[in-house]
């Protein structure tokens, strides 16, 4: 693997809640690069170039920063106006519009405990704060941690048919058990159950972020419950009542957080489902840090069987956590079974209230992706994308020549003049090849992204970012993802933000996600290769529109 030169050069010149969880570190290998926020050039060949299209600077409309916006306030991730973020809840689609909660504390950071505040959106890219939607520490059982919304539409609960209800872990000096809160105006604003907790603590000290979803089949609801180092399983008919079904149990992965259980159909085929649970997970015994595992199997309705694979990642980066997916109603069942959509938290407790971020903490949400499973040499395994909703914010999308970069060559690419754009390429070489991308910020600041033929990996490098220096190991560290180019070629899907880049590699065999932050001043962008001649085709740079949450003045606003 290449040694990553991490020293400061100049700009290529161009004009939970404050509560407890684990979040342990992970080593990981290095090799090649492709985009980020912030990152320079290393030393420059006099190879040929590609050859950009005119600079996106001059596109419509829509893409300058706001004017008062912070310096790594992002143009297309998810943040809150103020105050401390975390958690992202499960989505639900209710009368055309999208309900998102994540779990929110406005008296950070001298004040503990978080509350659920709520956003809705029409389109899974626009927002609208609705303020908060359940209070903390309102009913004496402590504040309000992650659980899920459903819409219960066959009043089973007792509140009638279209009530909306939460089943979230609350914890009291330091026990964790399961309130149920009811809301009756469409998810808006939800009353604690006079009959709380509806599940009261058997004894654990990890007993928490209950995942609920009606089960068709088996005739009655299901809640996945993280038990330390396994997953509960619960059946009800009411959403009140709920009896121990079974557990799956998990070794090497440290406490388990925010699992997901749901149904996906192999490669689109209806007759090929399984069964896929989710859970926040350490990888440190295997050179990650934490991040969210995954298992395919089967589902009888009380009991999931994994396959005999083991766990997989989502993601490979030091930055998806407490990942939530969910399905699009109004779709077909068979289209429901074919894709799904996630979000996650982009963010590591090992560093989680060290971002410098200024009006507010806790990071971001990751984009929403386009989640399917495939079959991969005949193992079931998730691919990731960027959902097709995030085209709605793309400008004109700027042609980069098809080049050969021969060793230590490499080309300057123009930058928009928006905050945030996608570089999609596709890069092919022998065996022994590296190509990278280097994005300046300003002050000799960069990160790099890449892809190493001889390894077979992608790879996030941030340890020369305008933070590194002050993050702990667990931020420096390089995070790698296997991906095998097929015949000799790879394509990479990078999207790129004020303080963040997601990489997607292959067909979304890959991803790896990362807050990254530069210093500000004049950006930069270079690729180049590293090691063996590397040829670039089918390149492009798409400036993205800013998608800010629109700010409720409302009475709704907590």
């Amino acid at each position: 693997m290449p040694d990553l030169d991490t020293t400061p050069v100049a700009a290529p010149h161009r004009r939970r809640r404050t509560v407890v969880v684990s979040a342990i570190v992970g080593a990981v290998v290095l090799v090649v690069a492709v985009i980020i926020a912030v990152v320079v050039a290393p030393q420059r060949g006099t190879d040929a170039s590609p050859t950009p299209s005119p600079d996106a600077s001059a596109q419509a409309d829509g893409f300058e920063r706001p004017a008062g916006w912070s310096q790594h306030r992002p143009a297309v991730h998810f943040t809150p106006e103020n105050n401390w973020m975390n958690d992202p809840q499960k989505p639900f689609l209710l009368d055309g519009l999208w309900h998102y909660y994540y779990l929110y504390n406005a008296d950070h950071p001298e004040g503990n405990g978080t509350a659920w505040y709520h956003s809705t959106s029409t389109d899974l890219v626009h927002w609208e704060d609705q303020g908060i939607a359940i209070e903390k520490y309102a009913n004496g059982l402590g504040d309000i941690w992650t659980g899920t919304a459903v819409v219960d539409e066959r009043g089973s609960a007792g509140f009638g048919e279209g009530a909306v209800i939460a089943l979230v872990t609350q914890q009291h000096d330091g026990v964790q058990r399961q309130s149920l809160f009811v809301s009756t105006d469409g998810g808006y604003e939800f009353e604690s159950y006079e009959g709380n907790p509806v599940m009261e603590n058997p004894g654990a000290a990890d007993w928490r972020d209950p995942r609920v979803f009606w089960d068709d089949a088996a005739g009655h609801w299901v809640m996945a419950l993280a038990e330390h180092d396994r997953i509960g399983f619960y059946t009800s008919r009411n959403l009140r009542d709920w009896t121990y079904s079974s557990d799956f149990a998990t070794t090497g992965l440290g406490v388990l957080e925010c699992p997901d259980l749901f149904p996906m159909a192999v490669d689109g085929d209806p007759d090929d489902v399984r069964w896929v649970l989710v859970a926040g997970a350490n990888g440190a015994a295997e050179g990650m840090t934490t991040g969210t595992a995954y298992w395919t199997g089967d589902w009888d309705g009380e009991r999931f069987v994994a396959d005999g694979a083991g766990h997989q990642w989502l993601d490979h980066g030091s930055d998806y956590y407490a990942a939530v997916t969910w399905d699009d109603p109004r779709l077909s069942a068979d289209e429901r079974l074919a894709s799904r959509y996630g979000i996650g938290w982009m963010n590591n407790w090992a560093y989680a209230g060290r971002f410098p971020t200024e009006d507010w903490q806790g990071g971001s949400d990751s984009i929403v992706r386009s989640i399917r499973l495939v079959s991969d040499g005949g193992r079931a395994t998730l691919r990731s994308t960027p959902a097709a909703e995030l085209l709605a914010l793309e400008g004109e999308a700027q042609p980069i020549d098809d080049a050969r970069l021969d060793p230590g060559g490499g080309a300057e690419i123009p930058v928009p003049s928006s905050d945030a754009y996608r570089l999609r390429l596709d890069v092919a070489a022998a065996d022994d090849a590296e190509v990278r991308v280097t994005i300046a910020t300003g002050d000799g600041r960069f990160a790099t992204v890449g892809y190493d033929f001889a390894a077979g990996v992608a790879f996030v490098a941030r340890d020369a970012d305008a933070v590194a220096a002050g993050m702990p190991e667990a931020y420096r560290e390089l995070r790698t993802a296997p991906v095998a180019a097929v015949d000799g070629r790879l394509h990479l899907d990078v999207v790129v933000d004020a303080a963040s880049v997601e990489v997607f590699a292959g067909d979304g065999e890959a991803a790896l996600t990362m807050a990254t932050f530069g210093a500000g001043g004049e950006r930069g962008l270079r690729i180049e290769s590293v090691r063996g001649p590397v040829e670039v085709t089918d390149a492009s740079v798409t400036p993205l529109r800013v998608a800010p949450v629109e700010r409720q003045s409302s009475e709704r606003r907590g």
